[in-house]
């Protein structure tokens, strides 16, 4: 490991130790939180700095409050999620930075856990300010992050908080980034990716850096209507599809430099189409040279499209999946999505395929599909998932380097 981890820190036992992680859950009007997984991947390296005997204050930042508080986006509303995830009381400071907090460590016991106020209360941390950072750090003693979802990031508790103290990855940013090094950087291969998304120009960096590390590459959902129209279906257009026009002199290059790379790319060899943009609508499998000028829509893709990726997925070790197949959110055009994802997880069960995704979109098909706990890993990290697998450095985990 590259990285510094809690390995690295040595005794821990009576030292304040900043835990940055990632709070961020969805909550609904009524300010209970609806989904506590991010919570609940805290737990192993809270409970593991408390049993070296460190003081854990825990920071975060909590929805868009842009520099000023407010009671909708107080991080006070999940003190009851944590202390059930924790099995220990969690003390709520009502500031990040200051003397309430410097008092509250003072009076710590040590079962509990502090939790400080959302970061974002302060203009400071978004612009990376390094006297925020020092005040951040100042009753700390060492440095941990967890936010791994935030570390494409240079806000002041992901960089310069990490530079001012001894400082290292937390257990699920080092998973985080294990995962994602062997998915991407270090694969057995041959390493197949699977892209999707509505638009070709929201992803370019990604694909561009793919298809020069990926052996296979399916391109899917509303992006593949432009790969097939620049490679020559004529069938596709935008009244029936997503297709971008000005994309296409772009589509062909990225497949010219898959080609100069040995990256196969697979693009659908069948399609749904369906006459409403809604579940259940009329719909109906078609050959690309069937796909009906207008009236219908491209939703999702066929059995033989399927059946194709599948076999392909057969021959690989390792899958990187970002973006489903098709229109997953209405039913039937999820099929697609399912099916592949179904037999990536059986692979994946039988120790025949290392499996890793990530992106929102993703992870809502995968547990969609009934397999999200059947990956290998899957990243809850959206921007930050997706600029490491642009082949970007993510500023919060450089600072973490050894």
């Amino acid at each position: 490991m590259e990285y510094k981890t809690i390995d690295d820190l040595g005794n821990l036992s009576g030292k304040v130790v900043m835990l940055r992680a990632d709070l961020n859950v969805p909550m609904d009007e009524n300010f209970h939180v609806t989904n506590t997984a991010r919570i609940d991947r805290t737990v192993p390296t809270i409970k593991e700095l408390m049993s070296k005997g460190a003081k854990v204050v825990v920071i975060s930042h909590f929805g868009r409050p842009e520099g000023k508080g407010d009671m909708k986006n107080s991080l006070s509303h999940i003190v009851k999620d944590m202390e059930k995830a924790l099995g220990h009381k969690v003390v709520f400071v009502e500031d990040c930075i200051g003397p309430k907090v410097e008092e509250a460590i003072k009076n710590m016991k040590a079962d509990e856990v502090l939790l400080l106020e959302n970061l974002r209360f302060y203009d400071e941390e978004k612009k990376g300010d390094e006297k925020f950072a020092a005040e951040l750090v100042k009753p700390a003693d060492v440095y941990v992050s967890d936010a791994f979802s935030t570390a494409h990031r240079a806000h002041a508790s992901m960089v310069a908080a990490a530079k001012l103290r001894p400082a290292a990855m937390g257990r699920l940013m080092e998973e985080e980034v294990k995962a994602l090094s062997s998915g991407l950087n270090n694969p057995t291969r041959p390493l197949m990716a699977v892209v999707g998304g509505s638009k070709v120009s929201t992803k370019l960096d990604l694909l561009n850096n793919l298809v020069k590390k990926v052996d296979k590459l399916v391109i899917s959902g509303g992006m593949a209507h432009t790969f097939m129209k620049a490679s020559g279906i004529d069938t596709v257009n935008e009244a029936n599809s997503l297709v971008q026009m000005d994309m296409l002199e772009t589509s062909k290059e990225i497949m010219q430099t898959a080609k100069a790379n040995n990256c196969e790319i697979i693009l659908p060899k069948d399609v749904v189409v369906s006459k409403e943009f809604k579940a259940e609508a009329e719909h109906k499998t078609v050959g690309l040279d069937e796909i009906p000028a207008e009236g219908w829509i491209l939703m999702d893709v066929g059995e033989k499209s399927i059946s194709a990726i599948n076999q392909k997925l057969d021959e690989c070790k390792t899958l990187v999946w970002n973006g489903p197949l098709g229109v997953f959110e209405l039913k039937p055009f999820d099929n697609a999505t399912n099916k592949v994802a179904g037999h990536a997880a059986e692979l994946a069960e039988a120790g025949k395929l290392m499996t890793v995704a990530g992106g929102g979109d993703t992870v809502s098909a995968l547990e969609n599909a009934g397999v999200a706990d059947k990956f290998s890993y899957i990243s809850t990290a959206g921007g930050a998932f997706l600029e490491w697998m642009e082949g970007k450095e993510l500023p919060g985990v450089v600072v973490l380097k050894k």
